[in-house]
Order: C-alpha cells, then structure tokens, then sequence
C-alpha cells in the first residue's frame, strides 16, 4: 500500500433496514491534505464518516491507517487511533461549561480532583495557537453557534488527535464564521493534521481541498484534484445533470399587503436591551422579502415574535395584521391556521418531533382537519397517501419511506420534509429562515425554484438568509437588520456585496429604514 495514505477506507460497505448507506466505497486519505466528500442529501457521507469513528460497524471492507489494518469498534477505538469528529449536530453538554465539555472523559487529575487549572492553561494556549477564541467558564446554552463549534474543535485539538472529521461544518455557520473556519483548516493541515471535510458547499471545497471524493446514492463516484476541476463539474458528478446556480425568476407583481408589522419589539435572552427595537414593515403578496444581516442582529428574535414562538416585549403597542387579520396575540396553531407556514432556522427544536416518522411529521399541523380526521379518529389510509405523494414531489430519501423515524434521516432530507409541509399547506405568508440550509446544490435549485413558483401563486415570502448569494439571487426587496433595528432597504439588482455587507456591519444606515 502508498505510504502517503494516513487513511485507507477499502470497499466499505454499511447496510440499514430499507437502504444500502454505504455500497462498496473506497476511500484514500493523504497526509496532511484536507480531503472533502460530497454527495447529495442522504448519499451516505456522513454514515461514511461514522463508520470511521466507530459510531457504526461496516458489514463489508476494511479500515487501514499507516497501511496496517485497523478495528474501530466505537469512538473510544478512533481517539486512541487520533481520530477526532466534529459532527453536525454538535455533542456537547448544553448545562456544562466550555472547559468541561473540552476535557470530558480525558480530565487531568491531582490528587484525586480534577485539576481544572493545568485544563484550563491548556485549553487557552490551544486557542491562542489556533485562532480559536473562546471564554473557558461560559455555559455552552449561552454562547452562539459558531463558539460552539470552535469547542468541538478545541476538543479534537485537545485529544491530540491528527485525522480531523468535520461534518457539514458550515452549515450553521455565518459568512464571516465560515471564513474563519476556513482559514483555521488551512492552518491545522500546515500542521500536518489530515482532514476529511464533509460539505454540500463547491465553493467552500474549492477554497480550501485539495482533493476530493463524491458520492451519489451510497455508491462511489469518484476523487478528483481540486486545482483541475471545476465547480460545474464537481455538480454534475454528484447529482448527475447540470446545475444551475443563478435563479430564474421573472419580476415580481407585488398585489395587496399580507404581513403589516407595526412598532414590533422583543426582548433578549442573553442581555438586557431589546434584541428587537420597534420594527415596522409591510410585504405584499407577490414578492420576496428577505431580511439579511449578520447573525446575532436579531433576525432569530423577530421571527420567534412574529410566529408566536416568543411573546412581545411590548404587546400593547406592536401590532401584526395578517392578511388584515390581527394575530398579534394569537397563539401559534392560530397563526398557522390564519395562513402562516413557517420553515424554522433550527429544524430539531421547531421543525420536527424526532421520534414520529415522517408521515406523522408532514401532518404535524393539519391532522385534525376533515382530509385526515373523522369524528375525532386519525384516517390513516389518507395521511399516509398525502404523505407517500409530498415526499415524492419533493424527494424526501428515507429508508423506510413514509414510516422511517424522522431521527435517522439524513439533516438535508429532514429539511426537505418541513418544506414539503409548510409549501404545501394553504398559507398566505410563507416564513422562509435558512430554507436551504444544509441542502445540495441540486436540492437547493429545486427549492429556490419551489419559493419563487409560491410568491408567483400570490404567497408573500419573508425570507431569512445569511448566504449572501442567496439573499442577492432569491430577493425581491432586501431589508437589512442590524443590532434589531431595519437599517435600510436595497434592490437586489442595483445593490453590490459590498454595499450590502456595509448595511450589515452597521457602517451604513438609511434615514427613512423605519
């Protein structure tokens, strides 16, 4: 065997009820490179990746570092083995401060006690020495998502471990994170630390692999060297056609007022001031109205207010006219039920119950109309045809179709589950927050596609996004957000980035925003 290979994955191949995860897939990585694995929603990337960290057992193949046969039997086996895993559902202790978390299961000890100041010297010399800046005594339910991911990395780091998993490492990340992220990567590979990157992004593997590997529908592709390939070529190789990756959209014909927010403000978890200070804004149906700005500047906090998921700060003043409707107090089934449909920035908390399979998932807010209840009993037959038929439009992959437990799908046909839900329920405000998030490039064509086909049925759509080219290819109208307050409005088609990352720094504010 070449001795440049640190890893040697051999014709793995990992079966589960329903779906063959992994079918005869050979996987080589060198030393010190950072290796990137594409693929589709559920083409088995991230079963690959567990299988090396012994958090399944292949059924076929055979893992081999520095050439000698290796048996990972859980994750215990991959530490002693020095390899580490950031996975995209982060596994940290919420309760737990961030020292603990780095340190948990490998604590030095004195005498008997954790020596928590030897960690803690540690942990701050790592951080400094990798760009990785985080406050050791903070609680990990009070820092932000990107802190959360520099722990996972710090704990990697922290074991010592030189073959480094990161699994769709991005996706929660914003803009400026993800470049920090990036450049971190560069610097661990320097190192000579070996990385496998996980990712649905051609523009991330195209800035930092060297090589890389896809996958399509559990099989094996093929590897290719990142400095002779393209973007467009890498797209067809994982979803085996052309992709487009601009829009097509035709201009917009905004009609009446749908959502009218008036003097709108809620209050922060994390500090005193107001996370939302009085926002005023109106959407039409017939248009694509995105609030862009940098994670952190409230975004999360309007939407919680405006779909009932947190109460007003002020309830006497705002007020939210839906379709003329007042929903200003209503509860969130009201607000659902007068026509609002919501795709949520956290999928796991607000998206989906884990444990339902799917089809009870799809009908989560609509299993007590007529179509799937009958003098207070479920229709099973029904929900289970409307079910099997949405999962079909929008190619919702999962083991056991319609009965899979929405836990073991993959997080990208999880998405495509609460899309499928909101679009197809009657709404006339469609609440769109990160709706690509952890999609493929193909996915995301689809459902770019699926919200422009909505504003041009007469849905009005207030999106989310911190993609900046999402924001500037799916917008309408662009209203920038920063520290709670609209600080201004751009078209899309006059604005630039740079203008647009101005507004969202805070460098540029408009006058008439409000």
């Amino acid at each position: 065997m070449n001795d440049d290979y640190i890893i040697e994955m051999l014709h793995i191949t990992k079966r589960f009820p329903g779906i063959i995860a992994n079918d005869n897939i050979t996987l080589q990585l060198k030393r010190g490179e950072i290796h990137a694995l594409l693929g589709e929603n559920g083409a088995g990337k991230s079963t690959l990746m567990s299988v090396l960290f012994g958090l399944y057992q292949p059924e076929e193949g055979e893992i081999r570092k520095n050439g000698e046969v290796v048996k990972i039997n859980d994750p215990n086996d991959a530490t002693a083995l020095g390899i580490g895993m950031v996975h995209q559902h982060f596994k940290l202790v919420e309760v737990f401060s961030v020292l603990d978390n780095i340190i948990l299961g490998t604590e030095p000890m004195k005498k008997g006690f954790v020596d928590r100041v030897t960690a803690k010297k540690n942990i701050v010399e790592l951080s400094k020495k990798y760009g990785l800046a985080v406050d050791p005594d903070a609680k990990i339910e009070d820092i932000t998502v990107g802190m959360q991911q520099r722990v996972e990395i710090l704990k990697m780091l922290y074991r010592n471990n030189e073959i480094l998993i990161f699994d769709e490492p991005t996706a929660v990340l914003t803009p400026q994170e993800i470049n920090e992220l990036m450049q971190i990567m560069k610097n661990l590979a320097a190192e000579g630390k070996s990385i496998l990157f996980i990712t649905h992004k051609l523009n991330e593997i195209m800035a930092v692999a060297d090589r890389c590997s896809v996958l399509c529908k559990g099989r094996y592709i093929g590897t290719v060297d990142i400095k002779n390939t393209s973007k467009e070529e890498l797209s067809h190789m994982m979803v085996g056609r052309d992709v487009k990756f601009s829009v097509d959209k035709a201009e917009s014909k905004p009609g009446k007022v749908i959502l009218d927010i008036k003097n709108m403000s809620v209050a922060s978890k994390i500090h005193d001031n107001l996370a939302v200070k009085n926002v005023s804004l109106k959407i039409r149906s017939g248009e694509i109205v995105c609030i862009a700005g940098i994670d952190g500047n409230g975004q999360s906090e309007f939407i919680y207010g405006l779909t009932g998921l947190e109460r007003l700060a002020n309830p006497e003043q705002a007020k939210i006219l839906l379709a003329d409707d007042d929903i200003t107090k209503k509860s969130i089934r009201e607000r659902s039920k007068s026509g609002m449909s919501h795709i949520p920035e956290d999928r796991h908390k607000h998206g989906l119950v884990l444990d339902y399979n799917l089809e009870q998932n799809i009908v989560l807010q609509r299993y007590w109309q007529s179509q799937f209840e009958n003098h207070g009993f479920i229709r099973k037959r029904e929900i289970s045809e409307y079910a099997s038929g949405l999962i079909e439009k929008f190619d919702v992959r999962s083991g056991q179709g319609n009965k899979t437990i929405v836990r073991a799908m993959s997080g990208g046909n999880q998405q495509k589950a609460i899309i499928a839900r909101e679009l197809d329920k009657e709404h006339k405000l469609l609440i769109a927050v990160q709706p690509t998030r952890g999609l493929d490039v193909g996915a995301i064509e689809y459902i770019h596609n699926q919200i422009v086909a909505d504003r041009d049925r007469g849905a009005a759509v207030l999106l989310v996004s911190y993609e900046m080219d999402e924001v500037l290819s799916l917008s309408d109208r662009i209203l920038v957000m920063y520290e709670g307050e609209i600080v201004g409005e751009l078209n899309p088609k006059t604005t630039t980035p740079e203008e647009l990352g101005l507004y969202m720094a805070g460098a540029k504010r408009d006058s008439i925003a409000q």
